[in-house]
């Protein structure tokens, strides 16, 4: 049997440990690999603030920001224009210096 893969869509660090929960709640354990991104998403933290982020910075309406970034973005929560140019760094995506200040006040407004 192949599994099948519907659709791709990107999640945060604290939708992936939500998941986990529910897997772990349904099968009573996890697999080797589920197990050791349960542990490493225990070592970094996540933050229930996020989702609200989230919703901010989507709401923001900022030109060419897609939910990747969005979630590159909440996995990294950059407190600096420069921390933010580097995490987007790896996408071919360019944003305003005033867009770019934008996000980060928002993170560094969610983080408090």
């Amino acid at each position: 049997m192949a599994v099948q893969i519907i659709s791709e869509t990107p999640i945060s660090a604290y939708e992936l440990k939500a998941e986990l929960e529910k897997v772990k709640k349904r099968d009573k354990e996890l697999n080797f690999r589920a197990a050791k991104t349960d542990e490493h998403l225990a070592s970094v933290g996540t933050s229930k603030s996020l989702g609200s982020l989230s919703d901010k910075l989507t709401k923001m309406d900022i030109p060419r920001l897609k939910e990747a970034h969005i979630r590159k973005v909440l996995d990294i929560m950059p407190v600096s224009v420069k921390d933010l140019k580097v995490a987007l760094q790896g996408y071919n995506v360019s944003i305003s210096n005033e867009n770019l200040k934008k996000i980060v006040d928002a993170v560094v407004e969610a983080a408090k």
